[in-house]
């Protein structure tokens, strides 16, 4: 999916709503305890209720990992319900790899050939050689750069100057736009950081940027869009726990669904102030 595709979906659906799977079987409701692969039942309940209002879904790789080869599975099958009952939505492998020549050549090989994801996030702290593989044999894949996370400690490095006084996450986002471009790059900025993406847009006015950290983490939706939306709309706002924990009873989807549209009526709002559609 190109960035020209990924808009129409924004524009059609009224909404740069992303998704994420985070998936724990500790908090899974009651009525599912019990059933066989539980975790995929809850998150095909989950999909078949926000769809309509999603342009995104993110599986953070870690919950299902924890689980073991039953976990993979999962996550396969995951992938592959959303690629084949709703083909139009971007799937973003939140996986957060960050190794170097032949071992990010094999992760690539993971989410863009077994899965078929669209997008994976990776760590650019060990420079152009963790990057450049997942963008190498994968054409209309993209990589997403961990730039400014919305943790506390994010300060002990992200925030520190050079002599010139430029940041380490302004110098990441500026110097990895060589290796690549608006339609294979994204970055993450943390919603909770929402000021710093005035900034953010100066260095990189035309990428997507995938922004978690809205609901449960307390991130502003407006203040999001207002410092980060460019002309393309150019955000994926990300929602989890605020979404698919929203109700624990047997309801838990319905719940999700109308969290999700409530989100996505936001958003068309916002949208809809910037011109973006009608």
């Amino acid at each position: 999916m190109d960035s020209t595709q990924l808009f129409a979906q924004i524009r059609q659906k009224g909404s740069f709503l992303c998704v994420g799977l985070d998936t724990d079987p500790q908090k899974l409701p009651a009525c599912l305890q019990g059933t066989e692969d539980a975790m995929f039942a809850f998150n095909r309940a989950i999909i078949d209720a926000t769809a309509p209002y999603t342009v995104a879904y993110k599986p953070n790789v870690a919950f299902y990992e924890a689980e073991g080869v039953e976990g993979w599975r999962t996550l396969e099958r995951t992938v592959t319900y959303i690629r084949e009952r709703y083909p139009e939505q971007f799937i973003i492998a939140d996986a957060k790899r960050g190794d170097i020549g032949n071992t990010s050549s094999r992760y690539a090989a993971a989410f863009f050939g077994k899965m078929a994801c669209d997008a994976v996030t990776v760590a650019p702290y060990m420079g152009e050689d963790s990057v450049k593989p997942f963008l190498k044999d994968y054409a209309g894949k993209w990589v997403i750069l961990l730039a400014l996370t919305s943790n506390k400690s994010a300060e002990d490095f992200q925030y520190i100057p050079d002599v010139q006084g430029e940041k380490l996450f302004e110098r990441v986002i500026r110097t990895s736009q060589a290796w690549g471009s608006p339609e294979n790059t994204m970055y993450v900025v943390g919603a909770t950081r929402a000021e710093m993406l005035e900034d953010i847009r100066r260095i990189a006015p035309d990428h997507f940027l995938l922004v978690p950290g809205v609901g449960a983490q307390g991130g502003s939706l407006e203040a999001v869009a207002r410092y980060g939306m460019n002309s393309r709309c150019g955000l994926l706002v990300n929602s989890s726990r605020g979404i698919i924990y929203a109700d624990s009873s047997e309801r838990f989807a319905e719940t999700a669904g109308a969290k999700a549209r409530e989100t996505a009526e936001a958003m068309r709002l916002m949208l809809q102030a910037r011109g973006l559609i009608s």
